[in-house]
C-alpha cells in the first residue's frame, strides 16, 4: 500500500505524466505562479462537495494564477463552498457548425456553457477558459444560459437559403443538466424544431430528457428524432464520482426504458471508457441497456485535451490512488506515449493493442444483442416553415 501511494504521489506531481504534461508548479507561498499551474488550486473536500474536479486553477489564457495559503490565521476555513451561479448570455446565433471528419452531424446545438453534472472527465470543460474561467470548479458551478435560443433558432432556420440536416444536442455540455428544470431552453428548442419539422438527435445522462416525450414521440413518428443516453458504468459509487450530478445508472436505464416504450428510438453511448477503471463494464452496460429497449449503441475512448488532463490526473490520484499509474500508463500507450492526441480518426478510439482490444470486444458485444446496425435514419423530408398566426393557409397545407 505505502508503494501504491508512492507511486500516486509520482503521478500528482507529473513524474508519470507523459509528454505534453508539466508538473504542477512550486513556489513560497503568496507568490503568484504561471497561468494554469495547479499548485495552490486544489479546494478541500467541504468546499466541493458534491462536484466532480478536485481543483480550481486559472483559466490557460490567464496571466497569472493566485496561490492560496494559510496565512496562520486559519482564513481558508472561512471559505464558502461552491454553489452554482448561472448568467445569462446574448448570442448572435445558436447553430453552430463543424466540418469534422470522424463525427456523423455537421451542426449542432448548445443551450447552455458548462454543465453542473460535473463528469471529471468532460472534454467541453477547457471552452470555459474563454471566459476567463477555470476549467476545474468553475466549469460545474459558474454556468450560462442562452434564454433566447429558440427565438434565434427559429430565425435562422426561416432564412431562405437554409438547408435542412440532423441538428446534434448534447455534444459539448448537457441539454438536460440540472438548470433546464428551471429555464426550459432545451424543450423551448425542441418546440421550434417540432414545428419546422426538422431532425435532432439528442445526447444526455438525465433522465429530466423523459420530461419531453410529449413532443419526442409524435417527433418519432415522423422519423424527426433519436436520443442517446449516455452510461459510463453499473456501479453507483463509481458513477457518483465520477459525474456527481447526473442521473444514477439505474436511472438512466429506466429512462432508456421509457423512452422505448414511447416509440422513440434509443441508444446507449458508452463513454468514455477508461482502461481499468470502467472499461471491464462494457459488455454488463450494453446487455443492460438491450434489456431496456436500446436499438443502437456506441462508445468513445477518454478523451483528455487541454486542461482535463490535469483535472482527471489529480482526480484520479484523489480517489484512486493505487489504481493512478496504471489507468495513465494505458491511456497514454493508446495515445502515442501523450495524454491525448487530438488526430481526426484516432482521437475517438485510440491506437495500439488495448484500444484494438476493445474496439472488437464493443463489436462482438454489439453484435451479438443486434445493437451493432447503421441506426435510425432521420428525414428531413418534413422540413416546412410554419405559417405565422393568422395568416392563410395553403390549399395543400
Amino acid at each position: 500500500m505505502a508503494r501504491a501511494q508512492a507511486d500516486a504521489a509520482r503521478v500528482a506531481a507529473g513524474a508519470d505524466a507523459g509528454a505534453g504534461s508539466p508538473a504542477p508548479a512550486t513556489g513560497a507561498p503568496g507568490i503568484v505562479a504561471p497561468a494554469g499551474a495547479l499548485g495552490g488550486a486544489q479546494v478541500e473536500a467541504p468546499r466541493r462537495r458534491g462536484r466532480g474536479a478536485v481543483s480550481n486553477a486559472a483559466g490557460r489564457f490567464e496571466p497569472a494564477a493566485r496561490v492560496r495559503f494559510d496565512d496562520g490565521w486559519q482564513s481558508l476555513e472561512d471559505l464558502p463552498p461552491f454553489k452554482t451561479e448561472v448568467t445569462e448570455e446574448r448570442a448572435r446565433a445558436v447553430i453552430t457548425r463543424n466540418q469534422s471528419p470522424d463525427i456523423g452531424f455537421d451542426r449542432s446545438i448548445n443551450p447552455y456553457r458548462g454543465c453542473e453534472h460535473g463528469c471529471v472527465y468532460c472534454f467541453a470543460r477547457p471552452t470555459h477558459a474563454y471566459h476567463g474561467l477555470s476549467a476545474g470548479l468553475d466549469f460545474e458551478t459558474k454556468l450560462f444560459v442562452k434564454p433566447d435560443a429558440p427565438e434565434l433558432l427559429a430565425r435562422e432556420l426561416s432564412h431562405p437559403g437554409y438547408q435542412p440536416r440532423v441538428i446534434a444536442m448534447g455534444t459539448n455540455t448537457d441539454p438536460y443538466q440540472p438548470i433546464e428544470r428551471q429555464y426550459q431552453v432545451t424543450r423551448r428548442i425542441l418546440e421550434v424544431l417540432r414545428d419546422f419539422g426538422h431532425p435532432v438527435a439528442i445526447v444526455t445522462k438525465s433522465a429530466l430528457v423523459a420530461r419531453d416525450i410529449d413532443i419526442l414521440a409524435p417527433m418519432a413518428e415522423k422519423g424527426l428524432v433519436k436520443v442517446a443516453v449516455s452510461i459510463t458504468t453499473l456501479d453507483p459509487h463509481l458513477s457518483r464520482l465520477m459525474e456527481p450530478r447526473a442521473a444514477s445508472p439505474q436511472r438512466r436505464l429506466g429512462t432508456l426504458q421509457r423512452l422505448s416504450e414511447a416509440g422513440i428510438p434509443a441508444a446507449v453511448m458508452t463513454a468514455p471508457l477508461i482502461p481499468a477503471l470502467n472499461d471491464m463494464e462494457l459488455e454488463r452496460i450494453l446487455d443492460a441497456a438491450k434489456a431496456a429497449g436500446a436499438r443502437e449503441a456506441g462508445y468513445v475512448l477518454l478523451r483528455l485535451p487541454l486542461e482535463v488532463a490535469d483535472l482527471f490526473r489529480e482526480w484520479l490520484v484523489t480517489h484512486f490512488p493505487d489504481k493512478a499509474r496504471h489507468v495513465l500508463a494505458l491511456l497514454q500507450q493508446m495515445r502515442g506515449g501523450k495524454d491525448y492526441d487530438s488526430a481526426y480518426g484516432s482521437r475517438m478510439r485510440g491506437e495500439g493493442p488495448y484500444a484494438w482490444t476493445l474496439g472488437r470486444r464493443f463489436e462482438i458485444v454489439a453484435r451479438r444483442l443486434g445493437l451493432d446496425g447503421r441506426g435510425v435514419k432521420l428525414s428531413t423530408a418534413h422540413f416546412r416553415h410554419p405559417k405565422p398566426i393568422g395568416e392563410q393557409l395553403s390549399l395543400f397545407d
